[in-house]
């Protein structure tokens, strides 16, 4: 038995000694099977891939990978899965939030025969702003696309060797490598843990790239951004044509003696932002079709350092 641990990398110099100090005191000194750590550097800018290469010398099971630029999070966990060689892998944050403890549950968990294994969050010692965003955006999710998304969400899990060989023959562009999980439906188990607050660095996952992850989830596994146009569309007629039927019976009956130009700037550009809405959807459908049908790849590998190559 295998069992690798994914790490996507992203400014978090600081932080890799530490994490791999208490990998090795909590899990790799406690297990009697064979293991292994890909560490995927998502390009960051800063020392992440130097101090990858120094903990590399040290550990002959560490495997390290730097991608050519900024993937995103969910490229280079995708990239560290199809890269790892375990019977399982699990995805562990570098910024030490999750308890480390958490992956002999998760793996305690996929031997009683789950394939996936969430953990899930019971609480997050963070700030208010960030747990809103958070509970905001998967109670979202959990309405217009994947109703079996747990409540707080997960960003750490484990997955079974045959979810890692699906999610490599999905070859999805710009969708979220979470979804992809629930919507396969494998067999599933949950840990639960509390989230930490960070104590080393800051983080990198700004509002831009939140926003990114609730548009890739909406419009990969929800049908919410179509039907809602058609909604506004269908709504916009019947307003429209209830309006032309009191303008209408207003004029035959002397009710009106100059047309008001405030109702009619009004009403257009009522209509104006409607179309412009429009066109915006139907241009993210149309980007994300283009986007894929060039086959582009999720991620570049740039460098990658394995032992067993040498």
């Amino acid at each position: 038995m295998k069992v690798s641990i994914v790490i996507p990398v992203y400014y978090n110099e600081d932080n890799l000694r530490p994490l791999y100090a208490d990998l090795k005191e909590k899990f790799i000194e406690k297990i009697d099977y064979d293991y292994e750590i890909v560490m995927v550097n998502d390009g960051s800018k800063d020392k992440s891939y130097e101090v990858m290469k120094e903990l590399a010398e040290q550990d002959a099971n560490i495997k390290i990978i730097s991608l050519s630029r900024n993937f995103g999070s969910h490229a280079a966990c995708l990239c560290g899965l199809s890269n790892s060689t375990g019977d399982c892998a699990i995805i562990k944050a570098a910024d030490l939030q999750e308890p480390t403890e958490l992956l002999l549950d998760m793996i305690d968990s996929w031997k009683m025969g789950n394939n996936v294994v969430l953990a899930c969050r019971e609480g997050r010692e963070e700030s208010k702003g960030q747990v809103g965003f958070a509970n905001l955006y998967y109670w979202i999710v959990r309405k217009t696309s994947l109703p079996n998304m747990p409540k707080n969400g997960f960003d750490i899990y484990l997955l079974d060797r045959k979810v890692i060989n699906v999610l490599d023959s999905l070859d999805e562009k710009n969708s979220a490598i979470t979804g992809q999980i629930l919507w396969s439906g494998f067999k599933t188990g949950i840990v639960y843990y509390t989230r930490k607050a960070r104590e080393i660095g800051t983080s990198k996952w700004t509002l831009k790239k939140k926003i990114r992850l609730v548009s890739d989830t909406l419009f990969s596994f929800s049908t919410l951004p179509i039907r809602a146009l058609e909604m506004v569309g269908c709504l916009s007629i019947i307003v429209g044509f209830i309006w032309a039927i009191v303008v209408l019976i207003a004029k035959l009956t002397g009710s009106i003696h100059v047309s008001g130009f405030t109702t009619l700037f009004l009403f257009n550009l009522l209509s104006f932002g409607v179309t412009m809405m429009s066109m915006g959807i139907l241009g993210e459908y149309l980007w994300r079709t283009f986007d894929a049908s060039r086959k582009r790849p999720p991620y570049i590998i740039e460098e990658e350092n394995r032992k067993e190559e040498r």
